[in-house]
């Protein structure tokens, strides 16, 4: 695993992150309206040449590059768990 960088909600998203996971992140930034993020986070690490992003509330994007799509999970919600 390669650590990639971090930036806050609502910054730029670092430029070689595929498309579907951008549009993941700004969904779900999107979502979070009305909630103090000010001090929130995503973290993107390499698996793999695969982006994972996290954000500070367990949520998590990993990227399928065969079909070309982000799958979001929460690493805290039980039903996530696979």
């Amino acid at each position: 695993m390669q650590l990639g960088t971090r930036w806050p909600v609502g910054g730029e998203v670092p430029g070689r992150v595929p498309a579907a996971v951008v549009s993941a992140v700004r969904d779900i930034e999107s979502e979070l309206t009305g909630t103090d993020t000010s001090q929130w986070r995503w973290t993107l690490t390499w698996l793999e040449g695969r982006p994972i992003v996290d954000l500070d509330d367990g949520t998590v994007i990993r990227y399928d590059d065969v079909s070309d799509v982000a799958l979001v999970a929460n690493r805290d919600d039980p039903e996530d768990d696979d």
